[in-house]
């Protein structure tokens, strides 16, 4: 449930309780209480209610500075099967490429018609990106997002083909055509490249990782684009995505 689009006063408690938590997004918190009414669209009453509610069984935790998720949350996240899995097999990779690159690196699964990054480590020398561990970016604004759409089946291409797509930088595609095409060029090379899509000054190589002969997720190379080589990176991007669906395979 990303937006309150249904009238709150024929949301369910449990759907009232999802708003609340989501509400936190993209920190976490503090919150205080009339910011987690205005955004759920809730009467600060109703917020509060659940918010009590939800702090005494670890959902959210409250302290001097307002309102937080809780810890319960994350040891739940961290057991998440399809995510926890994909971490496991991933990280060994993951730590190889950045070893050899030295930048940051992603790893990425879809969730409708975004991203959501499940790892990253971060580059000696990176700079400011939009991406965090848990957060969302739009498909096609992103490597990994690119990577994501262009293995996913002719279904969610046309499907976003064919909705008026986001813009994050003056240089993110909004083109359907020129989507299209580079969804096309992403299917011949089995890489996604992105410059400055998703943030002015970055560029990024990205590579799909499959499971059950599905892209389960991507994992990416971000650089600043002052030093975006892709010919070095684009082998190691592509050799790690690989190891990364061997493991995968091998049930690591």
């Amino acid at each position: 449930m990303r937006s309150v689009k249904r009238n709150p006063d024929r949301l369910s408690m449990l759907e009232k309780s999802w708003l609340v938590l989501d509400s936190f997004r993209p920190t976490g918190g503090p919150l205080r209480l009339t910011e987690v009414a205005e955004r759920c669209h809730l009467p600060k009453t109703t917020a509060f209610r659940l918010l009590t509610e939800l702090t005494e069984i670890g959902a959210i935790a409250r302290r001097d500075d307002g309102y937080y998720l809780g810890r319960r949350l994350f040891e739940l996240g961290c057991i998440v099967p399809l995510e926890r899995d994909l971490r496991h097999a991933a990280l060994p990779f993951m730590h190889d490429l950045y070893e050899a690159t030295h930048e940051t690196v992603h790893l990425g699964v879809r969730d409708g018609l975004d991203v959501v990054y499940v790892e990253k480590i971060r580059g000696q020398e990176a700079f400011a990106l939009p991406s965090r561990v848990g957060g969302r970016l739009p498909l096609t604004c992103t490597g990994i997002g690119k990577a994501l759409l262009a293995y996913s089946g002719p279904d969610l291409i046309e499907e976003v083909l064919g909705r008026p797509l986001r813009r994050l930088t003056p240089h993110s595609i909004v083109d359907p055509q020129r989507l299209e095409e580079t969804i096309g060029q992403i299917q011949a090379a089995g890489l996604a490249y992105e410059r400055e899509e998703a943030q002015l000054g970055g560029a990024c190589i990205a590579a799909p990782v499959f499971g059950d002969g599905m892209a389960v997720a991507a994992l990416s190379v971000s650089v600043p684009l002052a030093r975006f080589q892709p010919t070095r990176l684009a082998p190691a991007v592509k050799a790690a995505a690989l190891g990364i669906s061997r493991a995968l395979a091998r049930g690591i």
